[in-house]
């Protein structure tokens, strides 16, 4: 989230205000982050939110991240509590870390309406990244984004949003009017027309990647349907990674069929420092994900490294964070029957049989 708190730090903020029932102005969020972990010095450079994590984000092959903002000028914005907006001239936030792919269809693309969304999918154009799961109309919105890994091969990422994840009915993409990727269920007449859809495209030697925003923001319970979807998704529709997303923590991993289920990334970045509420799932505590697939697309390694929010930077948690984490994490990995274990002080390995 690079909107509303964090977009008041950068270069070009937008207008802070706010339409939320008690806050008001987009900088109430940045004093509670400096309240609780002192002052920022603003503005802020564009590599600053990576923190020290920026070239090693940088050294992977395809840099996918679920962008849950809209780069817009818009003041028309939906009236649903809280909107996240990034101002289009801080998209170098996003191009400093060499971003590959933003996957849109979440519940704040079209925070300021179908023009916010417009001009998130230009500004994103403009500067080469590409985006899936939202678009100008349905046949846009599903339409893979394509990254070519060198002489490796492409990876194609398929982006779907959910009802459950807080996306109104109304922000679905059809033959005339913008919107996002929206799942009409978890039926086998989805999973068919995902297969469709993926048969499309889909080469030898390509890598699929199913990016989907579904459930609450809070809770480690993982629903039976979207376990039998990622598995439908893996066993008909020839996907390789399950990229799962919207709980604001981090959620068990699973390895089916030797291919990878995250079935929440968690938060790498939020503007959540100084809310109350929620504490115990330490949402300001994250990773970052790096997958390794071979040619059949099944998998080699899953790697973690942990981070920290911290005065809207990414950084380094202490090592009782990091206790913590390996332990709240492989909790919840276990009833996939996988664990992860340390292959270095920053570094978690995911284990499976």
């Amino acid at each position: 989230m690079t909107g509303r708190g964090v977009d008041q730090i950068l270069p070009h903020p937008s207008h802070p205000m706010l339409y939320e029932s008690y806050v008001k102005d987009a900088r109430h969020y940045v004093e509670l982050a400096e309240k609780v972990n002192g002052p920022i010095d603003r503005p802020v450079t564009y590599n600053y939110l990576w923190g020290d994590k920026l070239q090693q984000i940088r050294e992977a092959d395809a840099r996918i991240i679920n962008l849950e903002t809209s780069i817009t000028y818009s003041e028309h914005f939906a009236d649903k509590g809280i909107n996240y907006r990034m101002h289009p001239e801080n998209i170098p936030c996003l191009t400093v870390a060499h971003i590959d792919c933003c996957v849109l269809a979440n519940n704040h693309i079209m925070d300021w309406g179908q023009e916010g969304l417009l001009e998130t999918l230009e500004t994103l154009e403009e500067v080469g990244i590409a985006c899936c799961g939202a678009g100008r109309d349905r046949k846009e919105a599903e339409t893979p984004a394509v990254v070519q890994v060198g002489k490796k091969g492409r990876v194609l990422v398929f982006s779907f949003g959910t009802t459950s994840s807080g996306i109104s009915h109304g922000w679905k993409a059809t033959e005339n009017r913008p919107g996002v990727n929206l799942l009409n269920d978890f039926s086998m007449e989805t999973i068919k027309r995902i297969s469709r859809l993926i048969t499309k495209y889909k080469q030898p030697g390509d890598v699929a990647i199913a990016s989907i925003h579904w459930g609450g923001n809070w809770g480690y319970d993982i629903p039976k349907a979207h376990r039998q979807f990622a598995h439908d998704l893996i066993d008909f529709a020839r996907v390789d990674i399950v990229h799962g997303h919207s709980s604001h923590h981090f959620l068990g991993i699973e390895v089916y069929q030797r291919k990878a289920i995250i079935y929440g990334c968690g938060d790498l970045l939020n503007d959540y420092e100084g809310i109350a509420g929620h504490e115990s799932y330490k949402a300001h505590l994250g990773f970052l994900y790096f997958v390794k697939v071979d040619a059949l697309g099944q998998l080699v390694s899953l790697q973690m490294v942990p981070t920290e929010v911290k005065k809207f930077q990414i950084t380094r948690p202490n090592k009782k964070n990091r206790a913590r984490m390996q332990k709240v994490l492989s909790r919840e990995c276990k009833q996939f029957g996988t664990t992860v274990e340390w292959a270095d002080k920053d570094t978690l390995n995911l284990e499976w049989t």
